[in-house]
């Protein structure tokens, strides 16, 4: 390994560990900045395992599913800055999708259209139920959770594992459920531990939701009654 592909390498795992964190520890206190970055993030890798899903490309294989990819990226981060809720929804179907298609690659499917389709279908029904049952707050905090524990784990597994990189952005719950016992038990430990985290620092405090279409003020965080 090359002194520059060292330090890339480095810069790399640094700057995932430290979003995987601030997910984990601070998703719902920063979700009014970290929302549009995690809709462009996972829209880019959902647009791309959608092409690979239905014409069995590998991931980021080819240019067209760099564009789909970007597609994707662009529109649910653009929609995530717009509305909060689609922005909670999104996170919420983020976290079904990621579960449900990591379980099944867990138990040893291939990743296919079936594993993309059950992941989309649980993602989806995740973001109807937090829509439903008011309870957005709760699925920010505890899907924020999942994902960063997974993106810490992911990393550690792509830094020290050996774990394709690809692998690591297409779904790194899956990589923590997959590779060991080991690992799956600290993705649920970081990711117990910075839910609770969140919810012990944000107990009187609530992100005001925002239509930015509808009114151009930033969101601002209001104090809410213990």
């Amino acid at each position: 390994m090359t002194t520059d592909s060292f330090f890339a390498l480095a810069i790399a795992g640094a700057l995932m560990l430290w979003l995987g964190f601030i997910l984990a520890f601070g998703g719902y206190r920063f979700c009014a900045v970290l929302l549009p970055i995690f809709g462009f993030l996972f829209g880019f890798g959902f647009g791309a395992q959608m092409m690979q899903a239905f014409f069995g490309e590998g991931f980021l294989s080819t240019l067209t599913s760099w564009a789909v990819g970007l597609c994707f990226a662009v529109a649910f981060a653009a929609f995530s800055y717009l509305f909060y809720l689609f922005a909670v929804s999104l996170v919420a179907g983020a976290a079904g999708y990621a579960l449900g298609a990591g379980v099944l690659q867990a138990l040893g499917f291939d990743f296919g259209f079936v594993v993309w389709l059950v992941g989309a279908i649980v993602g989806v029904a995740f973001a109807f139920g937090a829509l439903a049952l008011n309870v957005q707050k709760y699925v920010v905090i505890a899907a924020t959770a999942l994902l960063g524990a997974g993106l810490v784990v992911g990393t550690f597994l792509f830094l020290f594992g050996g774990l394709p990189p690809a692998e690591t952005v297409a779904n790194p719950v899956r990589a923590a459920l997959q590779d060991s016992p080991l690992w799956l038990l600290a993705f649920l430990f970081v990711a117990v531990l910075g839910g609770v985290a969140q919810f012990q620092t944000t107990r009187g405090w609530e992100v005001a939701t925002f239509n930015r279409l509808a009114d151009d003020r930033l969101s601002a965080a209001t104090e809410v009654a213990p």
